[in-house]
């Protein structure tokens, strides 16, 4: 399962990372497509209307760690940057997790160790 985090955006039969823009939409590729401007090394944009796409959803992916609950924020060669969803900062502190802000908690997590993986869709 690939790690997820942030807005999808369905057009012309493929999916795109995306950016909501009132009226508009930015789609992003890792590969040049038709229409996509390159903008960094393996990273190309598009704006399209709104109007224009079949889907736009927000996905975050959760999983447990150390018995608790997470969201995964991103991946990096076999770790997972996983923030406490928990909201208890005792726990968060036993679990020796970096205060990144105010009540916001994160750690690198092997992936061979969390369970319970999962996306979710609003």
């Amino acid at each position: 399962m690939s790690i997820r985090h942030g807005y999808y955006a369905g057009w012309r039969g493929a999916e795109y990372e995306a950016s909501p823009d009132g009226d508009r939409v930015r789609l992003y590729a890792t590969r040049d497509a038709e229409g996509f401007r390159q903008v960094s090394p393996d990273r190309y944009v598009q704006v399209v209307p709104l109007a224009d796409v079949d889907r736009l959803q927000y996905v975050t992916t959760h999983c447990t760690w150390r018995g608790e609950p997470f969201v995964v924020l991103g991946e990096h060669e076999g770790w997972l940057r996983v923030e406490y969803s928990g909201g208890k900062v005792p726990v968060a502190e036993r679990l020796g997790l970096e205060p990144f802000d105010r009540g916001v908690y994160q750690a690198w997590a092997s992936r061979h160790e969390v369970e319970d993986l999962r996306e979710e869709t609003v």
